[in-house]
């Protein structure tokens, strides 16, 4: 005696199947701190000026040669303090996505902090660690903010924490060659 097999689709687990397949695959962002807060976390009580800035191409040209960072620096989100001290906001590539941080700089040009704002990555958010970021407090234009030279790679977040180093050291630049002699 011989059984056919006869299939009968569930339409509830067939639905279920497509509706999952069509749910896009998300990153793990992660927003650590707004801009306001980060420049409040930086200067304490300073007053900010927004100084939006035009780079022109021979300055955009010598920041990816000193940094090797080529998606685009956005010259518009820049603030200088009361007391002659800057906040940028920056981007750079983490392995796959942006990493949002900012960096302040004294007067002189020195990296007074780094505040990671949003981190994209599931994976390489050690960059956020206040213990990783302090080791740029100080480095200047001249520093050679490097990883595994002067600063310290991580294991788990080597792109991460390449990029965002080459990221620092192309603000510096761009203080160096732009905002340095500026009112």
């Amino acid at each position: 005696m011989s059984h056919a097999f006869r299939w009968s689709p569930n339409i509830a687990i067939s639905a279920a199947g497509i509706f999952t397949a069509l749910i896009p695959v998300t990153s793990h962002a992660k927003i650590y701190v707004s801009v306001e807060q980060a420049q409040q976390i930086i200067f304490q009580q300073a007053t900010f000026f927004h100084v939006p800035i035009i780079l022109n191409e021979q300055t955009r040209k010598k920041m990816r040669e000193e940094s090797s960072v080529n998606h685009p620096f956005n010259s518009s989100r820049i603030w200088k303090t009361d007391k002659g001290e800057w906040f940028i906001v920056d981007e750079v590539v983490g392995k796959h996505e942006m990493i949002t941080y900012a960096i302040g700089l004294h007067a002189d040009g020195s990296v007074k902090k780094i505040e990671i704002l949003e981190y994209r990555e599931s994976y390489g958010y050690e960059v956020a660690d206040a213990t990783w970021r302090e080791q740029f407090a100080g480095k200047t234009v001249d520093s050679p903010v490097k990883l595994n030279n002067d600063i310290k790679n991580i294991s788990g977040a080597t792109l991460s924490a390449k990029h965002l180093t080459d990221g620092i050291k192309r603000v510096l630049v761009m203080y160096q060659l732009a905002l340095k002699n500026s009112q």
